[in-house]
């Protein structure tokens, strides 16, 4: 989990070698739910915070699909995942247990599973999203042979042309800017997200300890790569000028860090609506303007995949090939242009002569 943690936090190992997180505060001792930032993992952490118990979480009736998913999470894969895709993968494991916790395991079949795909048609990336944690949880199940079969074997996912996050245009930027000036915390927000391209997960926690000699140095937290971003001028006029918080950057309405990158998410969509911009601004739109600004200004696929801590190139890829074609096709476009203007030129002086 990257640092700053909410006071009181920690992690610790247990006498059998695993890591658990625990809330300690004098002699207070809460041990807290292992999926860091989920629903749950808050609510105990709020509980703690006001001296209650929090409310024990169902587990489900033996042998539901909640109780399977239960068991999950309490495996030694789940434990494996990074901390976003825990926090990902909960979500739509909670939202299925409520939809059909109490359905028997063993009694969901590939009908059920494709029957719950239509459902999602309309949303083509959350269907895929919830086929692929179907089947990493059923899969588990098989290994562990409490069922025999996969169930999401032969379900294909959908094939829809999914569009990606909107790419913010510079008009856009600047529309969001005269709505909130320097000095305010939704402009730190879009130029921490436009100067930096971390991610909302990244750009949440990031605060002054991250900061040596003009540079933030900082681990992200989806790909654990070590990202080095220089501050640009913009970007310290804002950081100068806004207040912010002791360990982070950006904080909520209660001067508080954002608990988790869905929370921030939603509180610069908010911003955004309040600039009157169009719906698909988001937060990682502006992470998409500022890999297309840089490629458009000459940065390679390598110095691309430096600043936004992708592990592929072929991330990279996507924009410096975006980025040549639009210099190829202007640099054919002034050839026909030169090729032309010389016909004329030809066509006017033999035409003088006669």
């Amino acid at each position: 989990m990257p640092r700053p943690r909410p006071p009181y936090i920690r992690q610790e190992r247990t006498r059998h070698g695993r890591l658990i997180w625990t809330f300690r505060r004098g002699a207070e001792y809460v041990r807290l739910p292992d999926v860091f930032g989920s629903t749950e993992f808050w609510t105990s952490y709020n509980a703690a915070l006001e001296g209650k118990k929090a409310p024990k979480p169902t587990l489900g009736r033996s042998g539901t699909l909640e109780w399977l998913v239960r068991r999950y999470k309490q495996s030694g894969h789940f434990a494996s995942l990074a901390p976003t895709s825990k926090i990902n993968r909960d979500y739509i494991m909670q939202a299925v247990c409520k939809e059909a916790g109490h359905v028997p395991f063993v009694k969901v079949t590939r009908l059920k599973i494709q029957e719950a795909m239509d459902r999602r048609a309309a949303t083509p990336h959350a269907a895929n999203n919830f086929l692929v944690a179907m089947s990493v949880l059923f899969k588990w199940a098989v290994d562990n042979e409490m069922v025999e079969k996969n169930p999401c074997e032969g379900v294909s996912p959908r094939k829809d042309k999914i569009k990606g996050f909107h790419t913010w245009s510079i008009e856009e930027v600047e529309q969001f800017r005269a709505k909130h000036p320097v000095g305010s915390k939704p402009r730190l927000a879009l130029d921490l997200l436009l100067f930096t391209g971390l991610r909302r997960g990244d750009v949440r926690i990031v605060g002054k300890q991250h900061v040596r000699e003009g540079v933030i140095a900082l681990r992200t937290g989806k790909t654990n790569a070590q990202v080095h971003l220089p501050i640009f001028p913009k970007l310290q006029a804002s950081l100068d000028n806004t207040a912010t918080g002791n360990l982070v950057f950006l904080t909520n309405a209660k001067g508080e860090p954002f608990a988790n990158a869905q929370a921030f998410g939603m509180w610069f969509i908010r911003q955004c609506n309040a600039a009157g911009l169009p719906a698909g601004c988001t937060a990682h739109g502006l992470r998409k303007a500022g890999a297309t600004i840089a490629a458009n200004n000459g940065a390679t696929a390598h110095e691309l995949m430096a600043m936004f801590g992708w592990s592929r190139i072929s991330m990279a890829e996507v924009y410096t090939k975006q980025a040549d074609r639009a210099r190829l096709a202007r640099g054919a476009s002034e050839r026909i242009a030169n090729n032309s203007s010389s016909h004329l030129q030809i066509g006017a002086a033999a035409a003088a002569k006669k």
